[in-house]
């Protein structure tokens, strides 16, 4: 009974500790800690989560410059001094007997000449080579035809660079082998295909113009005589060094006032020529799964890091011959007893552009924070034509 008294009487203290506000009074500091404890886990636990799915979205995000190294977990067990973010494609000797020629090789220009290439297209590709080679290019080549070992009897075969990939295109070898960050310290990137003739085409004078002209995607001016001229943009002008816009009183359209694709800010697929703050912005937009970069053409003015109808442009002087020779499907694409069917490939890189567009009007539509840059400046200037033609 006694104990039984005793904890009424506790429990009447309480009470009137509470009604006094001593118990609410002692109470809001612990609630609001804990309040406070579990906001801060909920917005670690959602930061982190957030961070993660960022990580997990970016490919190779850690091929950056050391000055912008990413805050990545998988590089936590490294000191940051010692994180090399770029590579490039430069043969390494085993042993150096000369530490000066690699100091000059260091401060030389770099550029870089990458192709795809077949047995058939041997003496042409040879041709090619060896004019850029005089230059110091960088070589890689890309055998789509798996023939690598009957290449071993040319004098250059050892100083390029040789990948192998049974039936693959261009745009699958760019993707998977020239990673901005494996081709940063090159200048710019020739991104050619096998059949063009350079017997009218001079590397170091191709890239004095397109240095003093600004250019940040081009591409050599086609000879009239081309086979396979699909954009009369890209036919070379006799009397010009380069163009920027093409002039036509066709089927397009086209007059000094055109700002966009196939009359300005446009260069084709076979001949591209890149610098490098172009090509990292190329590289993003070549789709992993579609092959054959049909469509690519006009979209890379977006890469042009400015103003396409100034930044990309056709250089006349020095200017290829497109021999129009199909190896991977075309316009003049027939069936054959090969391995590949010319005709089914055709049918593939049609349905691949739909797909493009498919998905760059996807992208444009979801991604609500972009703007586009030549629709708002073609806004522009079209006020501007009709004040011009009131006047």
């Amino acid at each position: 009974m006694r104990e039984s008294k005793a904890w009424r009487n506790i429990l009447r203290k309480r009470q009137n500790h509470c009604d006094w506000g001593l118990c609410g009074y002692t109470m809001k500091p612990l609630l609001g800690f804990v309040c406070t404890l579990m906001l801060f886990i909920v917005y670690r636990t959602t930061n982190y989560q957030y961070l993660q799915t960022e990580l997990d979205s970016k490919l190779y995000r850690f091929y950056t410059s050391k000055e912008s190294l990413p805050d990545s977990t998988n590089l936590k067990g490294l000191p940051r001094g010692i994180i090399e973010a770029r590579s490039d494609l430069e043969l390494k000797p085993l042993w150096s007997t000369s530490s000066s020629k690699l100091e000059a090789n260091i401060s030389a220009p770099h550029n870089l000449l990458a192709m795809p290439v077949g047995l058939k297209q041997k003496r042409n590709v040879n041709a090619i080579v060896q004019k850029f080679l005089r230059e110091n290019f960088t070589i890689i080549l890309f055998h789509y035809d798996g023939k690598l070992d009957s290449w071993q009897d040319l004098e250059w075969s050892n100083k390029a660079i040789h990948v192998v990939a049974q039936n693959q295109t261009k745009w699958w070898f760019a993707k998977r082998f020239l990673h901005p960050a494996a081709v940063s310290i090159y200048d710019y990137i020739f991104l050619w295909d096998e059949d063009l003739g350079v017997q009218h085409f001079n590397p170091k004078r191709y890239l004095d113009i397109v240095k003093t002209e600004g250019l940040e995607i081009s591409q050599p001016a086609l000879d009239p005589n081309s086979t396979g001229i699909h954009h009369r943009i890209t036919v070379r002008k006799r009397t010009s060094k380069f163009h920027r816009v093409y002039d036509s009183r066709g089927s397009v359209k086209c007059s000094d006032a055109s700002d966009g694709p196939p009359c300005a800010g446009f260069v084709e697929g076979m001949a591209p020529v890149f610098s490098r703050a172009a090509w990292h912005c190329a590289w993003h937009l070549i789709q992993n799964d579609l092959v054959h970069g049909w469509g690519m053409d006009i979209k890379l003015g977006y890469c042009a890091q400015g103003d396409r109808s100034q930044k990309v442009g056709i250089v006349d002087s020095e200017y290829v011959v497109h021999q129009g020779i199909q190896s991977l499907g075309g316009p003049s694409a027939k069936k054959t007893r090969n391995n590949l069917d010319m005709t089914k490939i055709r049918r593939q890189s049609t349905m691949e552009l739909k797909m493009f567009k498919q998905r760059w009007e996807k992208a444009v539509k979801e991604d609500t924070n972009w703007v586009d840059p030549f629709l708002r400046r073609r806004r522009i200037r079209k006020p501007r034509l009709i004040a011009s033609l009131d006047s």
